[in-house]
């Protein structure tokens, strides 16, 4: 049983997806035009409708099957976009001082990665992010994280946890299931942390940040008892 875990989201909280969707976007609307891009984005989001979480990959190959069909299955284009994905230089996204929270967190508890998404693309962002070697290969990838806090538990019991992620929906239900063991911070980052609308239909977290970065100036005191004085 350790005294303290820190589980720490990735997109738009460690890692700048948003920057990451937008050079996707480009790329796409060069090689195949603005109307073929965004029927890419409308498979998209039906399989994050399906599945619960983002496939980038898997949207590809819907675009492939459904949009370009039989005729252009071998564009060289398309061929290529799996390679943009893949090779994507993951590591340069990262927020700025964003492998620093994770080091200085060490010092004060265990620091996991906390995920939602598929088992190819996400955890090979992870990897070549470095963000797995920062926590020494404490990744958890989940469908929907907020239901697995059982097999989160049972994988790293600790007295206290603190939740570190974007999306105040995933703030509050984990909230919602621990109680004062559990301390939510939300980095206002992303589209999802700065949507007024989004923002406002949850309670509000225990600590908000600005930036990842501010982590570092939080102490552990706040972070510990931050949960205990919440009404």
């Amino acid at each position: 049983m350790q005294d303290i875990v820190f589980l720490l989201d990735v997109d738009n909280t460690l890692f700048d997806n948003d920057a990451l969707v937008d050079d996707l976007r480009r790329r796409l609307a060069g090689n195949f035009g603005d109307a073929r891009a965004d029927r890419y984005w409308t498979f998209f989001e039906e399989l994050f409708g399906e599945l619960g979480y983002a496939d980038y990959l898997g949207a590809l190959q819907r675009f492939r099957l459904r949009e370009l069909g039989r005729d252009d299955m071998s564009d060289p284009r398309l061929l290529q976009m799996s390679a943009f994905l893949i090779d994507y230089p993951f590591a340069d996204r990262l927020y700025a001082g964003a492998l620093g929270v994770v080091e200085h967190l060490q010092h004060f508890g265990t620091p996991v990665i906390l995920s939602d998404g598929d088992a190819v693309f996400q955890p090979h962002k992870v990897q070549r992010s470095g963000l797995w070697q920062a926590v020494d290969g404490r990744v958890l990838i989940y469908i929907h994280k907020e239901r697995m806090l059982d097999d989160v538990q049972r994988r790293y019991p600790a007295r206290h946890y603190v939740i570190v992620d974007d999306k105040l929906r995933i703030l509050s239900a984990m909230k919602a299931a621990l109680g004062e063991r559990l301390t939510t911070v939300f980095p206002r980052q992303g589209h999802y942390a700065l949507d007024p609308l989004v923002v406002g239909a949850y309670p509000p977290p225990d600590i908000t940040l600005a930036r990842i970065a501010d982590l570092r100036d939080v102490p552990l005191a706040a972070l510990q008892g931050a949960a205990r004085s919440t009404p």
